[in-house]
């Protein structure tokens, strides 16, 4: 819940590059969409980790984990923390610095690529052992696996549409 949290608030972040970025209407409403329920579902996810007295945020390993991050340099310690389908630093500046339709291509494969990341992770989940006891939880990832592959087959649509 912690690494979705974080992957979410990536996937908001993509989205309000969009304002500057981007006179595609149907791209912001699918923008506008996206942020509203990766908002949602964040809430959700602090809610259900408050309630079990977690933290909302990922904790590196301890000393261990600072042994291992030592000999990085940042860009290789940001590589390490990307949970499944996270843009790169690299992807980002690109996303960051496009306009119009080369900014919606790029949003729209790095979205794609992000939302294939998060059904990594409910896969992960689910694979997990004792992972579908809790019910609200299992709700919830259910509905967040199908809203996925919704929105990346919207995605691809309008991928297919800017290609052409």
């Amino acid at each position: 819940m912690q690494g979705m949290i974080m992957h979410h608030g990536q996937a908001v972040e993509m989205v309000a590059l969009m304002d500057s970025r981007t006179e595609n209407k149907e791209l912001r409403l699918l923008g506008a969409r996206i942020s509203h329920s990766q908002a949602e579902e964040m809430r959700f996810m602090e809610r259900w980790l408050h309630a079990r007295g977690q933290p909302t945020e990922m904790q590196m390993g301890g000393m261990a984990g600072m042994h291992q991050m030592a000999g990085m340099d940042m860009s290789q310690q940001h590589h390490q923390m990307l949970m499944p389908g996270m843009l790169t630093a690299e992807q980002m500046a690109a996303l960051k610095k496009a306009k119009g339709q080369e900014f919606d291509r790029l949003f729209l494969t790095g979205m794609i690529q992000h939302h294939g990341g998060a059904l990594t992770m409910v896969k992960e989940l689910f694979d997990a052992s004792g992972a579908g006891h809790d019910a609200e939880l299992f709700n919830f990832v259910t509905d967040v696996d199908s809203g996925q592959r919704a929105e990346i087959r919207i995605m691809r649509s309008m991928l297919d549409n800017i290609s052409k």
